[in-house]
């Protein structure tokens, strides 16, 4: 079922409940405000006949009372299928008006209207019975029960019953048409909004979707679909160009692997110690090939869902020591120094924890501290780590007094396979600093970055402490 289908169904059944109950209403107030007068008109013919019985008993001769009874008759109007009928103490009819009913009047009625007072009985086909006690101060009480149909009520109710369903059978109609007509009118945008998202492909990401300048719900949505957009296409660059680097990243090791070998293969016969040294070169392209390959491993598991991405609590003090120990090993020649700074108001338990993934930290640890020996090898200033902790964060500075770097080139050292042009001739990809990055944002840190060239770099990589 499309959604124009379902927004009119829905609107029109709203409406069908509402006219319902709203015609329910009308008719029931109707029939109540209609019924409560004619039971008003029937007391008030009871009032009559019983002033007419006990004045015209009043009379010298019966032909005195059945001439002021005719006089009477002048001055009210007889109602349909009417009787009256006045009884005495003793329940006994003295006195009789209009015509005369099959059933006698209960007795039941008849003592609830001398309880009472007076009595309202609610019988079939439009008709009502009302009783009432009269009091004379000389002849006692009597009980006046008047009956009649109200066939004027029962006229109208049904003419009003006739306007009310034909009313709203029209207005389903009418609503039906209607709530079509505006529902396919509210949701021609988003016709458009799907022919134009059908129209974009891979190749022209660079579109956008054209509803996008209003403030409704639809407007709102193009506008959230062209962000998307955005980082589509921004994603689908960078994958171009990782893809691009990266492959070119990969044939420089891979052609110096063939060459030797084939230098080796095709050419006369070579003394052991060449071919030793072509084995050692080819060794060590091939260990290049590794570390790249490992890289870009590491790049993509990093970029991974962070929900993803198993999480506990680590120590950043131990896993600097190991990640210290790791690169002492790499490089032996680097000195490293290691200062630990903690504020005395810290009252945490695990002052340098941190919620995170072992593997992941300590690769960005050590891509730090490798950086840092390799950019300023030669110096005689050692490289020194600083870890603090906040009570709501812990952070790792490494500075070094290397070459440092220029600010275009500082801004662009998160870009994978970037070298900047100061350490073009020390070994590396480019992908060090981008890894670390994409480590620090499944963590929730970040990673900054000051250089001067000449005078070297400091990174800083800040992380949420853990809540211990």
């Amino acid at each position: 079922m499309t959604i124009r289908t379902r927004l009119t169904l829905q609107f029109a059944l709203i409406l069908a409940v509402t006219l319902l109950l709203f015609s329910v209403a009308i008719y029931y107030f109707t029939y109540t405000s209609r019924r409560d007068f004619f039971s008003e008109s029937l007391f008030a013919r009871a009032r009559i006949v019983a002033h007419v019985y006990l004045d015209g008993t009043n009379r010298a001769d019966e032909v005195s009372r059945a001439s002021y009874r005719r006089y009477l008759r002048q001055f009210y109007r007889t109602l349909p299928q009417e009787e009256v009928r006045v009884f005495d103490a003793r329940n006994q009819v003295v006195f009789k008006e209009g015509r005369d009913g099959p059933e006698p009047v209960p007795q039941e009625l008849l003592a609830a209207v001398r309880e009472e007072g007076r009595e309202v009985v609610q019988e079939r086909d439009y008709r009502q019975t009302v009783g009432m006690l009269y009091r004379d101060a000389r002849r006692g009480d009597f009980v006046v029960v008047a009956s009649s149909v109200d066939a004027d009520s029962r006229q109208k109710m049904g003419d009003l019953l006739t306007v009310l369903v034909t009313g709203l059978l029209a207005s389903f109609v009418i609503v039906g048409i209607g709530g079509f007509f505006f529902a396919g009118q509210a949701l021609k945008p988003m016709q458009r909004i799907i022919q134009e998202v059908d129209s974009i492909t891979a190749s022209d990401l660079h579109r956008r979707l054209s509803q996008s300048d209003g403030q409704d719900e639809v407007s709102l949505l193009a506008q959230r679909f062209n962000s998307l957009l955005n980082r589509l296409e921004t994603a689908f660059a960078g994958q171009r160009t990782f893809v691009r680097d990266a492959s070119h990243e990969l044939r420089t090791p891979l052609t110096a692997i063939i060459g030797q070998l084939e230098v080796a293969l095709l050419q006369q016969e070579r003394s052991t110690q060449e071919y030793r040294r072509v084995l050692q070169n080819t060794l060590d392209a091939a260990r290049l090939l590794k570390d790249l390959t490992n890289g870009l491993l590491q790049i993509a598991r990093a970029s991974d869902d962070p929900s993803q991405v198993p999480l506990s609590l680590i120590r950043v003090d131990e896993l600097l020591l190991q990640a210290h120990e790791e690169v002492h090993r790499r490089h032996p020649t680097c000195r490293i120094d290691l200062e630990f700074s903690e504020p005395a108001d810290n009252r945490r338990r695990v002052p340098y924890g941190v919620p995170g993934n072992e593997p992941l930290l300590l690769s960005a640890f050590l891509n730090i501290l490798e950086n840092a020996c390799k950019f300023s090898a030669g110096c005689s200033d050692p490289v020194v780590a600083t870890l603090t902790a906040s009570q709501s964060r812990v952070q790792l500075v490494v500075r070094d007094k290397g070459v440092g770097m220029t600010e275009a080139d500082r801004q662009q050292v998160f870009v994978p396979f970037f070298r900047a042009e100061t350490v073009r001739n020390v070994p590396g990809h480019g992908i060090g600093l981008p890894l670390t990055a994409k480590i620090m944002d499944l963590h929730g840190g970040h990673v900054y970055v000051e250089s001067q060239l000449g005078q070297g770099t400091a990174v800083t990589l800040d992380l949420p402490a853990a809540v211990v």
